[in-house]
């Protein structure tokens, strides 16, 4: 049974200090565990843990209880306590004299329970009794998902292989779509949630978002082809030496503002997307969206189709590279990773020079002077490109 409680946040006292991380605003708010007295013991979790195994043995556990996943400070993303109106109250009015070197509730009951490190390792009784005091937890509780990497696997000797947790790079947190393949383990988060609460809120903005990138290819292809047929029956104006417009020092802006837009394909659809869809919702997105803003841009700038659309192929290989499930570990795939960017950087240099040919601007201006430079004095005022 799932039971929600809401609560008003508490009141971040830290938030001044220097080198505060604004994502640490809310998180004392987990204080408000000590205050769940009905409860004999609580395990307070992170929302980027991957669970691989029953842990019950955890409420077990004593008064409080973490993880130490390096030598010298344990880990609050998950930790066990015993609920206590006494406790809650102390934690509260502490907020106003304990220091706090993150500003955050690590660093906050760091404070509070600083010599963890001297207490006993946690090990639940057989007889399934309650511990009192405090332990350290082991770290099979917490595994560091950046070690899982080196091998793609974890197997910890000593104690539980429970829960592997990401502690680092907030933008590649599990419940980011763009986090997998990038980081295999995202996509194992996403099938829990899958299995729990689904994606009922995000999916009916999904199925918009697709149906209007559809619509915009197919919109872009057909204005692309009737302006194809148009530009065949007009004639050709004055040109300065082929394609492109006149060299009037315009047409170079121009250009950058072509490629930006081709950045922007990749971007805009990426932005739009709700960043805690399953991976395999929004990567298929970002792609149908960035290929259909690319049709614009090649109907609108009658640009190679094939250059345009290299970067995009090279972006679906990369994720295929990633996601293959083949490699031995962590090192072979990133060589693997390494190995198709060198060989994929010689097909984007040539879509590059060929969007930048089709462009024409550099010969556009050379002509452009050499023929204002052939010309008299008195025909460069009335002739100029």
């Amino acid at each position: 049974m799932v039971k929600v409680v809401p609560v008003d946040d508490i009141p971040n006292p830290y938030r001044g200090q220097a080198d505060f991380d604004p994502r640490f605003l809310s998180t004392l708010n987990k204080l408000y565990a000590w205050s769940l007295v009905d409860y004999e013991r609580v395990v307070m979790l992170d929302a980027d843990n991957i669970f691989l195994r029953k842990t019950d043995e955890l409420f077990q556990c004593g008064q409080f209880c973490a993880v130490f996943i390096n030598p010298c400070i344990f880990h609050t993303g998950l930790f066990v306590l015993e609920p206590s109106e006494a406790t809650f109250k102390n934690l509260i009015d502490g907020l106003q004299t304990k220091e706090n070197k993150d500003g955050a509730d690590q660093g906050y009951l760091m404070a509070w329970f600083n010599d963890l490190l001297e207490r006993p390792l946690f090990l639940p009784p057989a007889n399934g009794s309650k511990l009192n005091g405090f332990y350290r937890l082991p770290l099979g509780y917490q595994m560091d998902a950046s070690y899982f990497y080196l091998k793609l696997r974890w197997n910890v000797p000593c104690g539980p292989n429970s829960v592997i947790t990401f502690p680092s790079m907030p933008w590649l947190k599990p419940w980011y779509w763009w986090s997998w393949p990038v980081l295999p383990l995202g996509l194992q988060w996403h099938e829990k949630r899958r299995s729990t609460i689904g994606y009922s809120t995000e999916i009916p903005v999904l199925v918009s978002e697709a149906l209007f990138y559809l619509g915009t290819m197919i919109i872009s292809l057909f204005i692309g082809r009737r302006m194809r047929q148009q530009n065949e029956k007009l004639q050709s104006g004055k040109m300065c030496g082929g394609r492109g417009s006149c060299a009037d020092g315009t047409l170079p802006l121009v250009c950058l503002m072509r490629f930006v837009a081709l950045i922007v394909s990749f971007i805009l659809p990426a932005m739009l997307i709700p960043r805690t869809v399953h991976p395999l919702m929004g990567w298929p997105l970002e792609l149908l969206g960035s290929m259909s803003l690319l049709f614009v841009i090649i109907s609108m700038s009658n640009l190679p189709v094939l250059p345009v659309l290299t970067p995009w192929f090279g972006i679906v290989g990369a994720l295929l590279v990633m996601a293959l499930p083949v490699y031995r570990n962590g090192i072979l795939r990133a060589l693997a990773i390494g190995s198709y960017a060198f060989a994929v950087s010689p097909f984007l240099w040539w879509a590059f020079k060929e969007i930048l040919r089709s462009m024409s601007w550099k010969e556009t201006i050379y002509r452009g002077w050499t023929t204002v430079r052939s010309e008299s004095p008195s025909s460069q005022t009335t002739k100029m490109c």
